[in-house]
C-alpha cells in the first residue's frame, strides 16, 4: 500500500467523522437522541476527557481546565509519533496489514484532536438549544474544546436477578460507551494489530514465490545445480 491509497483512506475516514460531528452539533442539544433500532441510537454526548469520559483532574491534583490542556497537548505529540509510524511503514515498504491500521489509527486520532483543538473556537455550547457553527459566542478557546461522540449500541439492557450476589436488582447495560466514527477508526487498527498480528508484522523478503514455496526468481530463467543424487 502506497503513501496516496493510505492519504485517501485517511482523509476518506476524515471526512465522514467530520461531517457526523457538525450534523450531530448543528440538529441535536445534548443529550437528545434517536432511537434508529431498538439495539442502535444516535445519542449526543460531549465528551471533555480521555477515553469514556476519563479525566485526568479524576486522578492528578490538577484543575479539569489544567488536565484537558495538558490531555490536548498529549494528543498533539501522540499524532506526530503515530504519524512518524506511518510515514516509516510507509517507506520501508511494511505489509499491507500494517499499513491500513496505522492509517486508521492515524485517522481516528487526528479526527478527535481537531476537536479539541478547534470545536471550542467555531461552535457555541449545546445546552438547551441547537449549537451555531462560526458562532459568534464560542463556548471556549482553542485545545479546550469538547469531542462529540454519538454512535450508542445499548445490545441488552436488563436488570440482574434479585439472587444475584452484590448486583441483583441492578441495571445491567451492553455495550454502554458512546463513541464517534473516528473512535471506530483507532479501535479497528488497534484490532487488527492484535488479531492479525503476525500478518502486519511478518517481513517480506521481496522474493516470489509459487504454491510449493519455491523462490520463481531462481526456478525460472536459471540454471539450475545438477542433482548430485
Amino acid at each position: 500500500m502506497n503513501l496516496k491509497k493510505s492519504i485517501l483512506l485517511i482523509v476518506l475516514i476524515l471526512l465522514i467523522d467530520q461531517w457526523s460531528k457538525i450534523y450531530i452539533k448543528t440538529h441535536f442539544v445534548l443529550g437528545e437522541s434517536v432511537d434508529v433500532f431498538n439495539w442502535f441510537k444516535i445519542l449526543f454526548i460531549e465528551n471533555e476527557g480521555a477515553a469514556w469520559g476519563a479525566k485526568l483532574s479524576d486522578v492528578l491534583p490538577i484543575s479539569d481546565a489544567t488536565g484537558k490542556l495538558v490531555l490536548t497537548i498529549f494528543r498533539l505529540f501522540a499524532i506526530f509519533g503515530i504519524g512518524y509510524w506511518l510515514h516509516d511503514v510507509i517507506r520501508k515498504k511494511s505489509s499491507k496489514t500494517l499499513i491500513v491500521a496505522v492509517s486508521l489509527i492515524f485517522a481516528g486520532a487526528l479526527g478527535n484532536i481537531l476537536d479539541s483543538v478547534f470545536y471550542g473556537l467555531i461552535f457555541d455550547d449545546s445546552y438547551n438549544h441547537v449549537a451555531t457553527l462560526f458562532s459568534d459566542e464560542p463556548y471556549g478557546k482553542a485545545f479546550y474544546g469538547k469531542v462529540v461522540d454519538m454512535l450508542y449500541f445499548p445490545l441488552v439492557d436488563t436488570t440482574w436477578p434479585d439472587w444475584m450476589p452484590f448486583v441483583g436488582g441492578k441495571n445491567f447495560r451492553f455495550f454502554e460507551p458512546v463513541f464517534n466514527i473516528a473512535d471506530t477508526a483507532i479501535s479497528t487498527g488497534v484490532g487488527i494489530l492484535l488479531v492479525f498480528n503476525k500478518r502486519a508484522f511478518g517481513k517480506d523478503d521481496g522474493k516470489d514465490t509459487d504454491e510449493m514455496g519455491v523462490d520463481t526468481h531462481e526456478s525460472f530463467g536459471q540454471p539450475q545445480e545438477p542433482s548430485k543424487e
